[in-house]
């Protein structure tokens, strides 16, 4: 027990020499690391004097060279200052000389401008003035004429009293021939009876035979002198009736007194600046080929200034086209969708408007028991020529002659200004349809319930039939009195309007032909085609029977160019 205790105290003392030992040890290498950490401490300390140095250093040195840099920079700038304010004087003087120069040109532009409108200004001047010498001449011409008028009323004034006088004469002396009469006849009836006893003793004839004769003789006598005498009375009847009638025609004109109308085939749609021609045409011409393509006209863009032409031999074509026109042009859009869609709209709004100005003419002319269906043909009329006489100007113009015609002559005033009215009312769709427009028309007039006056005046004033009312012959005097006015009509327009009608007929002949359009004076058609039912070989096929049969058919100055069109068209909506 003591052996184990003895060596667990000696285990204990040579643990404490141990730990001891080890404390000794860790002491002293504390103390190591304690002077290691000052010289650290003290490198610390040093590096940072030494980078406080450098930095000083580094950032005086940067200084150093930020004020250099911004002295160079300065000399820089200042450098270059001078040199653009060099350029800049350089480029004022260029621009001050080029600016003169401009002026010059601006100024000889101005001048030579004002040349122009100045001569064009004299040249108006000048027509003006001749125009009034012209009004003045016919002014004086026209004076001397109601001189001559009023000085021919006062000598047949004379006359017509030189005429009392003679008149109270005549019966004066027609009394005292009454009396001669008598006496002649007395004698004639003792010289009869010595006659007869003078037959009668020389012939022997019976008093029944001789009075037989007698009354043969008498009657051969008095049938010369009856003839002689109803001659007399027929010759002075026509020149009382022709006398009345150039009476009476010359007063219906002179309470008319229309102006001459006369129609073109173009029109002009002023533009708000000449920028807009480009939209109007559009890309690769697109825009302008539609909108000829949708109203069958000829869009004509050339140097002149701030207008557009539209031509056409079709009145109604062209004034959709300009409506059209105008309204894209005051939009701003302008593209094949909206043309197609603007042009559409015009023709609704047109076909309303026909029918407005129909009723309207109606009214005008007193009549309201029209049918309805009509107001839209006689409308259509005012976008109808003949020989370039407005169609429904001259059918207002005829309703009103034949009724002062009627009323001169104590006829029906009404029924000669309905016939005056319808007579013309088959020019409305004779081009589309075929055949004589009288015929046309008559065929409308009883479609609609016309009544027969009306259907006889519109055949008889082409002799399609006798006259049954003396209205008809009215109305075809009338109808003659306006086409012969002067200014009324131009023969040769229509007869190349006619053309352009005929090449248009013989195009729309062919099946499957949907539209035709004559433009470019004649010398060009377009055909519209169905793309569903033609192939390109037959569109190509099309295109030469057309030519090849408006050359046997026509005959035309120059060369038709036939442009066959076939288009095929997608549209979908987004919803």
């Amino acid at each position: 027990m003591s052996e184990i205790i003895t060596g667990l105290v000696s285990a204990v003392l040579a643990g404490a020499a141990g730990f001891t030992a080890c404390k000794f040890m860790i002491e002293k290498k504390l103390k190591e690391k304690e002077a290691e950490y000052s010289k650290v401490v003290e490198r610390k300390e040093e590096i940072e004097r030494i980078a406080r140095e450098e930095a000083n250093r580094i950032r005086e040195q940067a200084q150093r060279d930020v004020d250099r840099l911004i002295m160079e920079a300065e000399r820089e700038t200042k450098l270059k200052v001078e040199s653009i304010e060099r350029e800049a004087r350089l480029k004022a003087s260029e621009i001050e000389r080029e600016a003169l120069r401009l002026k010059d040109q601006a100024e000889m532009i101005i001048e030579k401008e004002i040349l122009k409108r100045k001569q064009e200004l004299e040249k108006e001047l000048k027509f003006q003035r001749e125009e009034l010498q012209n009004l003045e001449k016919a002014l004086i011409t026209k004076e001397a004429q109601l001189e001559k008028r009023l000085a021919r009323l006062e000598h047949r004034e004379e006359e017509v009293e030189k005429k009392a006088v003679e008149i109270s004469k005549l019966e004066t002396e027609i009394k005292a021939l009454e009396q001669k009469l008598k006496e002649k006849e007395e004698k004639i009836k003792s010289a009869e009876q010595q006659y007869m006893l003078e037959l009668q003793r020389i012939a022997s004839m019976t008093k029944e035979e001789a009075k037989a004769e007698l009354l043969k003789k008498v009657e051969e006598e008095s049938r010369l002198e009856a003839a002689k005498i109803m001659r007399e009375v027929e010759e002075e009847a026509k020149k009382n009736a022709e006398r009345e009638a150039k009476w009476t025609l010359v007063t219906s004109i002179q309470r008319l007194a229309p102006e001459a109308t006369t129609t073109y085939t173009v029109s002009v749609v002023d533009l708000p600046s000449n920028d807009i021609k480009g939209r109007i045409i559009g890309r690769e011409g697109r825009n302008i080929r539609a909108f000829e393509m949708a109203t069958g006209v000829d869009l004509i863009i050339d140097d002149t200034p701030d207008i557009v032409t539209i031509s056409s031999f079709d009145p109604l074509r062209r004034e959709i086209a300009k409506i059209a026109l105008e309204r894209l042009i005051a939009d701003g859009r302008i593209h094949p969708g909206r043309i197609e869609e603007v042009v559409e709209k015009v023709k609704q709004e047109m076909d309303q408007h026909i029918r407005k100005l129909g009723e309207e003419t109606c009214l005008e002319l007193g009549f309201t028991d029209v049918h309805p269906e009509l107001y839209y043909y006689i409308g259509k009329l005012n976008y109808r020529t003949s020989y370039t006489q407005n169609v429904l100007l001259h059918t207002k113009e005829v309703a009103y002659l034949a009724g002062m015609m009627a009323a001169k002559l104590g006829l029906d005033e009404k029924m000669a200004r309905r016939g005056g009215l319808m007579h013309d009312i088959g020019k409305a769709i004779s081009h589309e349809v075929g055949g004589a427009h009288s015929k046309v028309g008559a065929e409308i007039a009883r479609r609609y319930g016309e009544p027969d006056y009306v259907i006889n005046a519109i055949l008889y004033h082409h002799n399609d039939e006798p006259a049954r009312y003396p209205e008809a012959v009215l109305v075809a005097a009338a109808d003659a009195l306006s086409a012969a006015r002067p200014g009324a009509r131009r023969e040769v327009l229509q007869s190349y309007i006619n053309r352009l009608e005929k090449i248009e007929a013989i195009v729309n002949s062919f099946e499957n032909v949907e539209k035709s359009f004559a433009i470019q004076a004649g010398r060009e058609v377009r055909v519209i085609v169905d793309a569903e039912k033609m192939s390109d070989e037959d569109a190509y096929l099309l295109t030469k029977e057309i030519a090849k049969r408006i050359e046997n058919e026509l005959e035309f100055p120059g060369q038709i160019k036939v442009v066959t069109i076939r288009e095929s068209r997608f549209v979908e909506v987004a919803k």
